[in-house]
């Protein structure tokens, strides 16, 4: 018996589920090939945490990796942070198959090696549960959610006491202590443990609270706004939230505001998806929006789209807003609407570089950092004589309060919605105002490319691509190159009006390309620089 089927062997009999025992039994009489593809290796922990399908074996997810994983973490806590067992862990979940067993399976972990969890008893948006660590003073958090994946997945998604997700080298020291615990072999505290704190509503209730203040101009009455959940744990806290922050209810997409894992209506429930907002648009052209908003699954990103002007040539419509553009506005109402030398705003290297020039028009510090929206909270707290006011990556991460430090599409489609009522009331539309930025600081034109191949590859090809960068792609002299280690990511500057950016996913299998003009269109060149990385 080969060591593979050996291991499988062993999952089988610790499996506790029985859909993954029998996927497991299903393993082992079929394919040698895919019982190797799932047993070699585990699924690896990164900044990201876990994502992955769900499934039988340690390369899916299921409850022994989720054993596994908490384990590895409450040892990592145990051996780094002083008082955490009194402190505790707070544990949220999300609507996704297994989030809620994946969820009480990490309670039971902490509470067998002495950590107090603390569980939510309901599932609640990502931006609630990382709010709370920092309200309640926990050690960490932990997010069950695999966000706007496709519905098959899930993922844990981890944060230190701060609030903010893990950046290096924390994700690789709690990776090696997941290294040393035997998946099989996970001690479970019953689930009445008294180490098990449920949480109930108040923690809802505190977040809540805090939504008001996201406002600026609390003095504007709102404007009709279409809302969908797509099918996610943020309709209802959305709701609450328009509410206490003032602000007459959206008109909601109906098949999709109660969360329910398996998406019936979307394919892909990610709002950057084409058709994932369809059902949204025509809510929002029927009851007369002016402004269509989108939380992700998880309620931690926001889209949005604008209603459009009929011209002589094509009736109105809905156009949805670029991340960048939705940024621009967010950003433009913030600084415009706060003062102080001491504002802090902070971006990352693939969204637009407009938020640097509004910063320094209005007297205001901005940092570009990595990709990825944990590198904001960590940049927020690398500075702390400076006062954040606002941070956003292009991928639909927004936050515009203090606390947490990470991306909220709560609290962001309170102040858009507030974007829209101010516009409103000035008698100018969403789009005059992108117009009128344009007019000040340069019409930006964003494009993004991803190029499909294995990670290993893409990694590969990105660093060749280092290693000998072009001089020029098509007509234009690349005038130079910047590489940023930890975003893995190589920077080409052809002038003062066109950047573009190449970097390997790190979920995915492809390359990303990004491109930013400034009064010239870039996918193009971006199409020619797909073509190099494929001939380098």
């Amino acid at each position: 018996m080969t060591d593979v089927r050996v291991l499988a062997e062993a999952w089988l009999a610790a499996e506790p589920d029985g859909d993954m025992r029998e996927e497991l039994g299903a393993l082992l009489h079929g394919s040698e090939q895919e019982l190797r593809e799932r047993f070699t290796g585990r699924l690896q922990f990164g900044t990201a945490g876990l994502r992955a399908a769900v499934g039988a074996g340690p390369q899916r997810m299921n409850r022994l990796v989720v054993q596994q994983a908490a384990a590895g973490l409450v040892d990592y806590l145990l051996d780094t942070v002083p008082g955490v067992a009194e402190a505790g862990v707070i544990i949220g979940y999300d609507a996704r198959r297994k989030s809620d067993v994946f969820a009480l399976d990490t309670a039971r972990v902490c509470a067998a090696r002495g950590v107090k969890a603390l569980l939510f008893t309901d599932v609640v948006p990502t931006p609630v549960l990382a709010w709370n660590i920092t309200a309640i003073g926990a050690a960490a958090g932990v997010m069950v959610t695999a966000s706007h994946n496709p519905p098959a997945d899930n993922g844990y998604k981890v944060y230190l006491g701060t609030g903010s997700q893990i950046v290096p080298p924390a994700d690789t020291d709690i990776a090696a202590c997941i290294d040393q615990v035997d998946a099989t072999a996970v001690e479970l505290a019953p689930e009445d443990s008294p180490l098990i704190v449920r949480l109930g509503d108040a923690e809802m209730q505190a977040y809540l609270a805090s939504v008001p203040a996201a406002r600026l101009c609390p003095q504007v009455p709102g404007v009709p706004v279409a809302y969908t959940a797509m099918h996610g744990v943020g309709g209802a806290t959305l709701l609450a939230a328009f509410e206490r922050a003032g602000l007459p209810a959206p008109f909601v997409v109906a098949q999709q505001q109660q969360p329910d894992g398996t998406f019936p209506t979307v394919s892909f429930p990610n709002p950057e998806e084409p058709g994932a907002m369809d059902l949204l648009l025509a809510r929002a052209a029927e009851c007369g929006a002016l402004l269509a908003l989108a939380n992700d699954p998880d309620a931690d990103r926001l889209g949005a789209a604008i209603p459009t002007p009929a011209t002589s040539q094509q009736p109105g419509g809905w156009r949805r807003l670029g991340g960048d553009e939705i940024g621009w506005l967010l950003a433009d109402h913030i600084l415009r609407h706060t003062s102080g030398a001491d504002r802090l705003v902070v971006t990352t290297l693939v969204s637009s570089s407009l938020l640097g020039s509004m910063a320094k028009a209005n007297g205001v510090t901005c940092v570009e950092t990595f990709t990825g929206f944990k590198w904001i909270g960590h940049t927020v707290l690398q500075h702390p004589e400076l006062r954040f006011v606002f941070g956003y990556e292009q991928a639909l991460g927004y936050l515009v309060c203090g606390q947490p430090l990470d991306k909220d599409g709560i609290t962001a489609a309170v102040l858009l919605a507030e974007v829209a009522a101010l516009a409103a009331a000035e008698g100018v539309t969403l789009q005059q105002r992108l117009d009128a930025l344009a007019a000040t600081y340069g019409r930006h034109v964003m494009a993004e490319k991803s190029v499909r191949m294995p990670p290993v590859d893409g990694a590969a090809t990105v660093a060749r691509l280092r290693a000998n960068p072009p001089t020029s792609v098509g007509d234009r002299t690349v005038q130079s190159v910047e590489w940023f280690e930890e975003a893995g990511l190589l920077r080409l500057e052809m002038g003062d009006d066109l950047r573009l950016q190449v970097r390997p996913s790190g979920t995915e299998p492809k390359v990303k390309l990004y491109g930013e003009g400034v009064g010239c269109e870039p996918a193009e060149y971006l199409e020619l620089l797909a073509l190099l990385l494929a001939s380098n």
